[in-house]
């Protein structure tokens, strides 16, 4: 489904309409944020805001947030694996996501981790 173009966007924060003069973008740090093709935005992610206000909240809220390593390395993981559907060799994934067989296998225990609570219905949110 095709994105409707003809809505301005919204306030991360409050919602409220965007137009040029009060829009604000600013890149804030979040593990979770994964680009889709530019491995260096991982762990940035984008956010839109009306005011200066605004930006300072939503700054302050993500700093608050932890910051998990693992997270971004299993994006980089994911995005790498998508275009080898059939598997990929560990020395192909190491040069295609730039991460140590550490990190891969950090990367994997937490995934690991996050199944097994989703299984036992453990919500895990505080990561």
């Amino acid at each position: 489904m095709e994105p409707d173009l003809s809505l301005p966007d919204i306030c991360d924060l409050c919602e409220q309409p965007l137009d040029e003069e009060t829009e604000l973008l600013a890149l804030v740090d979040d593990s979770s944020a994964i680009h889709t093709s530019d491995s260096k935005m991982d762990g940035k992610r984008l956010v839109t805001v009306c005011s200066p206000d605004h930006l300072t909240e939503l700054q302050r809220h993500y700093a608050q947030r932890p910051y998990s390593e693992p997270k971004p390395w299993a994006g980089k993981i994911t995005r790498a694996m998508r275009s080898c559907p059939n598997g990929i060799e560990p020395k192909y994934l190491r040069c295609e996501t730039g991460l140590t067989d550490q990190q891969i296998e950090a990367a994997v225990d937490r995934n690991n981790e996050r199944a097994r609570r989703r299984q036992t219905g453990e919500s895990g949110r505080a990561e």
